[in-house]
């Protein structure tokens, strides 16, 4: 079963990519879209303090005097950040992001951030797993696989007696 590591792996994005908590969500969002990523890191001396992401924009936007231009990250980014060791499987990061109602999981290897894992990371993983599974299954289910078994032939030459 693969795990949140291999999943990274697979991944053709940026693993982490962060904004300083000092710049503009106009500037957050520019970053957003030259990666092609739904949610932006924000950290202070590579340290990361937080998340921002497409949603958040959207609450964001309906604010009283909200300017993206000149709205700092920092002041509305989400500071809860979830984690999962780089060894978790699939399962158990499906488990946390229906328990949790989350869309990001950071993923950890000992003290330092790997990459950062969405929920669609994590489905995407999950389906073509399942789907490798399926065809496994459906090569040990053809006729050729009995066919190889031999056991036609003697079944004929009883009947022939």
């Amino acid at each position: 079963m693969k795990t949140a590591e291999d999943i990274l792996k697979g991944k053709g994005t940026p693993l982490l990519v962060t904004i300083s908590g000092g710049r503009t969500i106009y500037e957050a969002i520019g970053k957003m879209v030259e990666n092609h990523i739904g949610a932006i890191l924000v950290s202070r001396n590579d340290v990361i303090e937080g998340i921002w992401s497409e949603r958040d924009y959207l609450r964001n936007s309906l604010e009283a005097g909200f300017d993206p231009k000149t709205a700092k990250i920092k002041d509305y980014m989400q500071t809860e950040l979830k984690s999962a060791q780089a060894g978790t499987p699939i399962i158990q990061l499906q488990e946390m992001f229906l328990g949790l109602f989350i869309r990001h999981v950071l993923v950890k290897k000992e003290d330092r951030y790997l990459g950062l894992l969405s929920i669609g990371d994590v489905l995407r993983a999950s389906l073509l797993e399942k789907n490798s599974e399926i065809k496994e299954l459906n090569q040990i289910a053809s006729w050729e696989y009995y066919e190889n078994w031999g056991w036609h032939r003697k079944f004929k030459k009883k009947i022939k007696m």
